[in-house]
């Protein structure tokens, strides 16, 4: 199929549309939920703070760490500014290595493929590779509603799909749960489990090898993401840590890769910067233990059917926009949630997207539309721990910013927020109103009663303060404290 040209103001647009990224709650109401849950709040607490670390170790041994970062970020939005170019050549490449490209407008096309390929191969059941870009389209649904049984072979996407549940952590999606919840689920869901099975973490990944390994052996249909794609060479690349996705690649006969049309790098030498920025920023290590590339099809070594579904799914139309294309640049590692404070309080579920954290409060919106996700851009305290510790240095939080403005500029009727802000305007651009506020709002003093923060307010304010700290009013104003000291002078 013709590749389809990408992403520029002046080019023309693929639908939009995400699977399963927003339920009918938004990020308020949820996070409100996720902070009255102490166990949820305990376990992301030590599971990022872990993570951190870890992090910090392995990044402080490169005297070179930013030069790499700045790097990465050179090479994304190089290749952003040609990714048409590139996906046609990645397309003849994968092609004449006798490998299928298939392009997916959106999540119905990209399943509808990935389906009518699994009848096509007589697959009853298929082993997955953990993927960001399948749980994006719904992928897993699509096939138990055509009768194909998907199986997560990544232990965590295993724990979270046996305990009938949502991922919450892009690298680790079963973060919100302890090891005495996950021997809960494995006791109860894994057919001939050890009844004496402890909450021991070398027991239950037994446990799991146990569970997946005649999965494996009898797989004949495997589907994955793909972390890299060299469009020189047709490479794909998938990084991990257990050794199940390599199974995946490399056992069934047909193998079906799903990948966002972002996951792109030009050439092979590319890939040396994001394999040193991508396992330290992620697990905390200095290389990934599992490193997995392949082209196309290789007679009588491994898969010998190999397809590559390129997903659009609402990403021409984030190249589109000058300020938030560059959320296209994520490579998944993650750290912006194991820094963010807003994540590690509310979890990722509140998100309502498979992205959550930062990169998904800039991400989602762009992808279903700012409208659809609204409140994501606002769950941040705008800190800038995420900038800092991007390995390809996305400016999140100016992003949210831009998305917040937004976000504003599409109401169509003024809200109460809109109508105060109109009314502050006035009042701060005229110096005489500006004084009789200032005089005004010194009686809020009274309402104090001594205290440095004033009560909760009543009407429209109410919201407002029951977030934040209103600060009493001082005794006396900036003007009025320059007038006494300079003999009663005006600025």
């Amino acid at each position: 199929m013709t590749a389809v040209h990408l992403g520029m103001p002046t080019l023309p647009t693929a639908p939009r549309g995400v699977g399963h990224l927003r339920g009918t709650r938004s990020f308020p109401d949820e996070a409100r939920d996720s902070l009255r849950n102490g166990q949820l709040r305990a376990n992301l607490g030590h599971a990022t703070t872990t993570i951190r670390g870890k992090r910090a170790g392995v990044v402080a041994e490169l005297p070179d760490w930013e030069q790499l970062r700045q790097a990465g970020a050179a090479l994304k939005r190089a290749t952003m500014a040609r990714l048409d170019d590139h996906l046609e050549e990645l397309e003849r490449q994968v092609t004449a290595r006798g490998g299928t490209v298939h392009w997916a407008r959106d999540a119905n096309e990209a399943n509808e493929i990935v389906v009518r390929l699994a009848r096509e191969a007589g697959a009853r059941e298929v082993v997955k590779v953990k993927s960001m870009a399948t749980q994006e389209i719904g992928l897993n649904e699509a096939l138990e509603a055509a009768g194909i049984d998907a199986f997560e072979t990544d232990l965590a996407e295993l724990i979270v799909q046996l305990g009938e549940d949502k991922p919450s952590h892009i690298l680790v999606p079963a973060i919100h749960k302890n090891r005495s919840e996950v021997r809960e689920i494995f006791a109860r869901t894994m057919p001939d489990v050890d009844p004496d099975l402890t909450d021991d973490p070398r027991q239950l990944a037994m446990a799991a090898r146990a569970h997946l390994r005649e999965r494996f052996l009898r797989a004949t249909f495997a589907v994955s993401g793909a972390n890299f794609a060299v469009a020189e060479t047709g490479t794909l690349s998938v990084v991990e840590s257990e050794g199940n996705g390599r199974m995946c690649l490399t056992l069934p006969d047909t193998l079906v890769t799903v990948m966002g049309i972002e996951k792109l790098v030009p050439t092979w030498r590319d890939l040396e910067v994001f394999l040193q920025l991508l396992p330290r920023s992620s697990t905390g290590e200095r290389m990934n233990p599992y490193t997995s590339t392949w082209a196309g099809v290789t007679p009588g070594d491994g898969p010998q059917d190999f397809h590559l579904v390129l997903l659009d799914n609402g990403r021409t139309a984030v190249l589109a926009d000058e300020v938030g294309r560059e959320a296209l640049n994520c490579i998944r590692c993650s750290a912006c949630l194991n820094v963010c404070p807003v994540y590690e309080r509310a979890g990722g579920h509140a998100y309502g997207s498979v992205y959550p954290g930062p990169i998904g409060a800039i991400l989602s919106p762009q992808l279903t539309g700012v409208e659809d996700n609204a409140s994501l851009p606002y769950a941040s305290s705008l800190c800038g721990a995420c900038y800092d510790v991007c390995p390809v240095a996305i400016d999140i939080p100016s992003i949210l910013v831009h998305l917040r403005a937004e976000h504003v500029e599409a109401q169509t009727h003024p809200t109460a927020e809109s109508t105060a802000f109109a009314a502050l305007a006035r009042v701060m651009s005229r110096p005489r109103l500006w004084r009789a506020a200032q005089r005004a709002a010194g009686l809020g003093r009274f309402l104090s009663r001594g205290k440095p923060v004033l009560p909760r307010l009543p009407g429209p304010a109410a919201g407002w303060t029951r977030s934040r700290d209103l600060p009493t009013p001082p005794a006396e104003t900036f003007q009025q404290w320059w007038a006494k000291e300079n003999g009663g002078g005006r600025s």
